[in-house]
């Protein structure tokens, strides 16, 4: 099927471009998100008398995108939930989760404008894209923690498989100060009996 943009779609092409997609896409995305027209000779003449409208539209969102889109760059976001003691999360955060922990900070982001390369799945430091506007993209950081001391010892730089095996060297230390503790008490009772 043949559209005409209506806004700059991701490896798609430029608005005001007549490209052809495949019929599914097109009835099932692009027209009820308002992001195409069927190129037809009534809708090219009417995107011809709105194309310096929608241009200029277009522009002030690209601008406000732009202009939060600098704050937001590059921020960190706490996100905490359930995991095992090997780090893998009960579950994944989502684009909904990211929103809601950026919506918290103060910043005006919705789900849809959050981009998962892949599901998150454990514990950490992970990159996450915003697509404020089609052609506005930041990155920001969400440091998924089981509490909030976790998330500031991640923060730090510490990961955690570093901080379980500092846990476990630390318990297998007092574990050993116990069994010497034990040994010399026996030693004693041992030599008070000669």
């Amino acid at each position: 099927m043949q559209v005409i943009l209506m806004e700059r779609v991701a490896k798609l092409g430029q608005m005001g471009e007549v490209v052809n997609v495949k019929d599914g896409y097109a009835r099932n995305f692009l027209l009820p998100q308002g992001k195409a027209l069927r190129a037809n000779d009534n809708n090219i003449k009417s995107f011809e008398a709105k194309k310096a409208q929608l241009e200029v539209t277009n522009l002030e969102t690209k601008k406000e995108a732009e202009a939060v889109g600098a704050k937001l760059d590059g921020q960190v976001f706490v996100v905490i939930r359930s995991a095992s003691d090997a780090g893998a999360l009960y579950g994944s955060v989502t684009p909904r989760d990211a929103a809601d922990a950026a919506t918290e900070a103060g910043f005006t982001v919705n789900k849809a404008q959050v981009v998962l390369d892949r599901p998150i799945k454990d514990l950490g430091l992970h990159t996450v894209s915003v697509r404020l506007h089609p052609e506005v993209a930041v990155k920001i950081k969400l440091n998924v923690a089981r509490s909030i001391q976790e998330s500031e010892l991640q923060a730090a730089g510490k990961s955690i498989a570093e901080l379980a095996a500092e846990a476990e060297a630390e318990a297998e230390f007092e574990i050993a100060e116990l069994f010497d503790e034990m040994g010399a008490a026996q030693d004693g009772a041992d030599l008070g009996r000669d």
